[in-house]
């Protein structure tokens, strides 16, 4: 009696859950042949391939990066350079899912039973992630089924030795530079920290504006309005009055006799609605 032939794939997307989600397979499943993968899209964060270069270490592994056949640029010009956003999330099509629907294609038609495994946490009641319409393709939430949560998340990457990506510091979610969920007050610490990329996302948006696009990356105004010395001094005297009135609703910690914050809460995340199913995990 034959049986199909299986796949086990778990993709990382530089982000902690995703990772977290690995380290946890890792301990609890190391009887599964599972295959980790990336989705490159060429316009990552330096921290990201930093912090996949831990992960690998950890796993004893390789981590497969998919690259898109064909670049933003040129994605760019197809879509009339108008720039992606959060009603028109053709990035997450044509970098992010394309790759991976590439890679899986020939398994897929040839009735390979591919199960993929998901970074879904216990307290994301109404994040449902990435579905394929494949009916050989079978989706697992085993941090959901477990009950790990954002702390937990958290533990197992420390506990790891994996800690977290360096650029939580000062950003809430990985993907590309130029991420349209970021919130003004990142794309402020964006010009800080990587001023190269920021010069990029500038020139992008200064195109799409010539070519007519409606949407800059903020939404609402220019990089080029945002970077401005008074602008930027009004997003972060907002982010700190935000914070405060976080930190003022925050319990305190019985054990440590303060309020503490998750990164998270610092800059007010509300991660059911924040960011991309694909990207931000």
């Amino acid at each position: 009696m034959s049986t199909k032939r299986e796949r086990h794939i778990l993709g990382i997307s530089g982000g902690r859950d995703s990772a977290a989600l690995a380290v946890h397979m890792r301990q609890t499943r190391p009887d599964l042949d599972l295959e980790y993968f990336f989705t490159d899209t060429g316009k990552e964060l330096a921290e990201v391939y930093v912090f996949l270069d831990r992960l690998e270490g950890f796993l004893g592994r390789p981590i497969t990066r998919l690259n898109p056949d064909r670049d933003f640029d040129f994605w760019l010009k197809e879509y009339k350079h108008f720039l992606p956003s959060p009603r028109t999330r053709w990035c997450t099509r044509q970098l992010k899912l394309r790759p991976l629907e590439h890679w899986l294609k020939d398994d897929l038609e040839a009735g390979v039973v591919v199960h993929s495994y998901v970074a879904i946490r216990a307290d994301e009641p109404s994040r449902e992630g990435y579905q394929s319409t494949n009916g050989n393709m079978v989706v697992h939430f085993p941090l959901r089924e477990a009950g790990i949560d954002r702390a937990g998340v958290i533990d197992l990457l420390d506990s790891a030795g994996v800690g977290e990506p360096e650029y939580y510091q000062w950003r809430t979610r990985s993907g590309c530079t130029f991420c349209f969920f970021q919130q003004k007050i990142e794309w402020v610490r964006l010009k800080r920290e990587h001023p190269d990329a920021y010069e990029d996302a500038k020139r992008y948006e200064k195109t799409a504006i010539e070519h007519g696009s409606p949407f800059t990356w903020s939404q609402g105004e220019s990089l080029i309005d945002l970077e401005q010395p008074e602008r930027v001094d009004a997003v972060e005297r907002e982010f700190e009055q935000r914070r405060a009135r976080l930190l003022a609703r925050r319990r305190v910690n019985p054990l440590a006799g303060e309020k503490t914050l998750t990164v998270d809460d610092y800059y007010g995340i509300d991660e059911a609605s924040a960011g991309c199913v694909v990207c931000h995990k």
